[in-house]
């Protein structure tokens, strides 16, 4: 029972409450150990997109250092990461899908005069990405897709505004999404 002062009073040989209790921070870190814990009894799952590129020096524009854009490594890795985040969405668990990039083709031409990687680009409608690849599907163990593409969109200009994206390749995100619905979509198709 609190006294006038404020204080409580507690039973000889015991402690408050909140000196029981462990810190915020302590407790904040026993979460995070035992979440830690969880995830790596857990386990792994497969890696259902596999993503390789042809020498990146070959492509017609991605940062092979003819014209101005991102690095090649900033092309392929951003790349990557497109793939394996719509594969996540896309294909059926325990399906995996290999992918080969065989030419990268940026939407729009690198503004003359800005001869660096990661210089602006002018884009039009006559600008289109194009990626060229091959890709093989595996349903089980058994190939269920095959075939070599050239994923683009003449009318890439319409399917929304970059300025409300969060990354970049803004377009070559858009023609992957629409690719990897068409193809691998559950319920269409073989997806």
């Amino acid at each position: 029972m609190p006294d006038p002062s404020g204080r409580r009073h507690t039973a000889p040989g015991s402690t408050p409450r909140e000196a029981r209790r462990p810190s915020r921070p302590a407790r904040a870190l026993r979460s995070a150990l035992l979440a830690a814990a969880l995830l790596a009894a857990a386990p792994a799952a497969a890696q259902q997109v596999q993503v390789r590129f042809a020498p990146p020096l070959t492509y017609t524009d991605a940062g092979n250092g003819a014209r101005p854009g991102p690095s090649p490594r900033g092309t392929t890795t951003e790349l990557t990461r497109i793939f394996e985040f719509l594969g996540k969405l896309y294909l059926r668990p325990g399906d995996s899908l290999d992918v080969t990039v065989l030419d990268v083709d940026l939407a729009g031409i690198g503004s003359l005069g800005y001869g660096v990687a990661g210089g602006p680009r002018v884009v039009t409608a006559a600008t289109p990405p194009r990626i060229r690849l091959a890709y093989l599907l595996r349903r089980g163990g058994r190939v269920v897709a095959r075939g070599t593409e050239t994923v683009t969109n003449p009318n890439f200009l319409a399917l929304g505004n970059p300025r409300f994206s969060s990354g970049p390749l803004y377009y070559e995100r858009r023609i992957l999404t629409d690719w990897f619905e068409e193809r691998f979509r559950y319920g269409r198709g073989l997806g």
